[in-house]
């Protein structure tokens, strides 16, 4: 499956609604809700220019995941850049129904190519938790290197779990 990464845009705010709305239940088996307001059609547009202005200032890169018919599979973002450390943060999500088809370890390959090229960005850094042995893979896979685990577990459906910290550095 081919993919591409295209920033994101109010032109999508429909299919990317749809997409978050489809994937509801799915990604709050893993990451906290984003509560129900965000779920209200003119709530979600709010929130989405807040994000292309944060695009826009060049504070963050938010990245939609798609393939070759333009379908929105996920999300990958790269946030709170600190342009003078030349440091970004990694957020990813992809779709139930494209869980587990390598997706995620493919469009982050893609981020990391982008970003070497442009040069803005020479280190990322990512967490995920200690039950979320996919993203783990995910980002070993792309070369992020694991540099510890949190002393602070939370309590999240029902289970115990903390976060580990990663960093990736460009060459």
């Amino acid at each position: 499956m081919n993919l591409s990464l295209e920033k994101l845009r109010i032109e999508d705010s429909k299919a990317l609604f749809e997409f978050e709305l489809n994937n509801k239940t799915y990604f709050e088996k893993t990451v906290p809700s984003r509560g129900d307001e965000y779920y209200q059609f003119d709530s979600f547009l709010h929130q989405l220019d807040s994000l292309i202005d944060e695009q826009n200032h060049e504070i963050s890169n938010f990245y939609l995941i798609k393939d070759i018919n333009h379908s929105i599979l996920g999300r990958m973002n790269l946030v709170d850049i600190e342009k003078e450390q030349a440091i970004g943060h990694l957020g990813y999500r992809v779709g139930q129904l494209y869980a587990g088809k390598g997706i995620a370890s493919r469009a982050l390959k893609l981020l990391l190519e982008k970003i070497s090229e442009e040069g803005i960005v020479k280190q990322v850094k990512a967490k995920t938790t200690t039950n979320n042995i996919a993203s783990q893979r995910v980002l070993e896979k792309n070369g992020f290197e694991r540099l510890d685990i949190s002393d602070d577990t939370i309590h999240f459906n029902g289970v115990n779990i903390r976060f580990i910290h990663y960093k990736w550095t460009a060459n």
